[in-house]
């Protein structure tokens, strides 16, 4: 890493920490290989419940990866609030999950606390437990669905405590119980949760969704309204090319 001092004219992007709640980027610029993904992309991010939606591409998973230091934007600035925790379900469970077991997969979200190992999988088992799944704390992940495998990663989130929860398509590998359950929890949350999905119905209802379209913000505003622009969109296209 260089110790030289960036240019007034290239500033150095970052992740600081704000006193106010949520997410801000401010005038962001994206650069991957030859592809920009966003260009001076502003947004703050404060609701509980914000949705995101939009053509694969159009830059959800990006902005995913930015808030939660995965990837460095080269230019503009990404704030997080404080508390600023934040967590993030990927869009393939085998991208994420590590360990064997659930208990074990689940403890290793705990052991960023400080717990021992062996506490931390003690705990993992009790939360199981205490939620009517005490049966999955010694199963092996190798063993389950590919459902049942995202609901582990979903788990491995709210026994973390994390202050904002990041889901990528998390709708996509559920059955339409599995689907109704993690409605349930999302709504039931305390975190702020940031649903990136293709599947509108489940955050129609949400106070804020957003549209992003080539890595800018097309429309921004209540959930019924977006989603119902982004569908007329859809239909319009697939009409003129038919």
């Amino acid at each position: 890493m260089s110790n030289t001092a960036p240019s007034s004219q290239t500033p150095e992007p970052h992740v600081a920490r704000v006193n106010d709640s949520g997410v801000v980027l401010d005038n962001v610029r994206l650069v991957r290989g030859r592809t920009q993904v966003f260009d001076g992309l502003t947004l703050h991010l404060h609701e509980p419940r914000i949705g995101l939606i939009g053509d694969n591409g159009a830059g959800k998973s990006s902005l995913f990866r930015l808030i939660c230091g995965l990837e460095q934007a080269q230019g503009g600035r990404v704030q997080l609030g404080s508390p600023s925790s934040v967590g993030m379900m990927f869009q393939n469970p085998d991208e994420q999950i590590i360990f064997p077991t659930v208990e074990e997969e689940l403890g290793l979200s705990l052991q960023a606390s400080g717990l021992t190992r062996q506490a931390a999988r003690a705990h993992a088992r009790e939360w199981l437990k205490a939620r009517g799944l005490g049966a999955w704390a010694e199963r092996a992940i190798g063993s389950l669905s590919q459902g049942q495998r995202q609901h582990v990663c979903w788990l491995a989130l709210l026994i973390a405590s994390h202050d904002l929860l990041l889901l990528d398509e998390p709708f996509s590998s559920l059955d339409l119980p599995g689907q109704a359950r993690l409605d349930h929890e999302i709504a039931k949350a305390p975190q702020q949760v940031i649903v990136s999905t293709h599947v509108l119905r489940h955050i129609r209802h949400f106070e804020r969704v957003i549209w992003l379209d080539l890595g800018a913000v097309r429309c921004d505003g209540p959930g019924h309204e977006v989603c119902a622009a982004y569908e007329a969109d859809v239909a319009a296209r697939s009409l003129n090319a038919a």
